[in-house]
């Protein structure tokens, strides 16, 4: 996995945080909900990173 794409997700998963703690804060519900599906699907996406990352490493590259 590229750098650039590991810096994209850490960021969806920062909007992810600062929409779900803006939804808590003003009482919207609907904008916290999309904040924790926004980190949830960060989260997995940086899963993935790491499952082709340790694929290079055993394969060498």
């Amino acid at each position: 996995m590229t750098f650039g794409d590991k810096i994209k997700h850490a960021g969806e998963d920062a909007i992810g945080k600062v929409k779900e703690a803006a939804g808590h804060v003003t009482g919207n519900e609907d904008l916290e909900a999309r904040g924790e599906a926004e980190q949830a699907k960060a989260n997995v996406k940086q899963a993935g990173d790491d499952v082709k990352d340790a694929g290079n490493k055993l394969i060498g590259n």
